[in-house]
């Protein structure tokens, strides 16, 4: 598929009526998506997906017949973009392990959404353009290669790292990049006296720290969430 300029097609899945209603309500906002169905029972919606080919899945989690995460177990290899919208958090880490690109709590509102839109939106455009990226990590720089092109960045200009899906997105104050390498390529590479890993989907860079609080910390001018499971590692981050 060509993804240039294409619209992003979707499905959307969830056995209540009113949350179904209200994603294709929000979408309708956004030039960039296109509707192509809405299914209130997982088996219909996985076999529809299987001729649908839809780049995106919003779904719920608690449906009868087969939930959402196995629903993303079995449509995972040939759907690019997944996004859960629920009311249960015990699930969230199963949906991180699965690679959505978000977890939505509801209920959904129009804000929301946009946030997870602006989301889509960058992981698209970004990833019509990685499909040549490649990283080297050497010394204080990494080097990206982007098609034909080779691109250095010092270490020491790095903001954070963010995990989409399979892919890691690097944060400088020029400008952002998409790499096919997921984050713990990264982690396992980069110093650990000069890089920390804060939240499942986040790895920030120590210099780049502005302020620590007990749920996030600021670098440069971005709140970056800090899971649980690091919040004690965290706590020993000295500005």
């Amino acid at each position: 598929m060509n993804y240039k300029n294409s619209r992003i097609r979707f499905v959307a899945i969830d056995d209540n009526f009113i949350d179904l209603t209200a994603v294709a309500e929000y979408s309708k906002e956004f030039s960039l998506f296109e509707n192509c169905g809405l299914f209130s029972n997982g088996f219909e919606a996985y076999e529809a997906i299987g001729y649908i080919k839809p780049d995106l899945v919003f779904l719920d989690i608690e449906m009868p017949g087969i939930n959402g995460i196995e629903l993303l177990r079995k449509i995972r290899a040939s759907v690019p973009m997944a996004v859960f919208i629920t009311s249960f958090t015990e699930f969230a880490l199963d949906g991180f392990e699965l690679s959505a690109l978000d977890y939505i709590l509801k209920p959904l509102t129009p804000e929301r959404f946009a946030k997870t839109a602006s989301k889509i939106q960058e992981f698209w455009d970004m990833r019509q353009k990685s499909a040549a990226y490649e990283v080297m990590i050497s010394q204080d720089q990494l080097t990206i290669k982007e098609g034909y092109n080779q691109i250095r960045i010092s270490q020491n200009d790095i903001i954070y790292l963010e995990a989409m899906q399979d892919y890691t997105k690097v944060v400088t104050k020029k400008r952002n990049y998409l790499t096919l390498s997921p984050i713990s390529f990264f982690m396992e590479r980069l110093p650990a006296d000069r890089f920390m890993r804060v939240h499942r989907s986040y790895a920030v860079a120590l210099h780049q720290i502005r302020e620590l609080r007990q749920s996030e910390i600021i670098c440069s001018d971005t709140r970056i969430p800090v899971g649980r499971t690091y919040r004690s590692q965290v706590a020993l981050i000295r500005l």
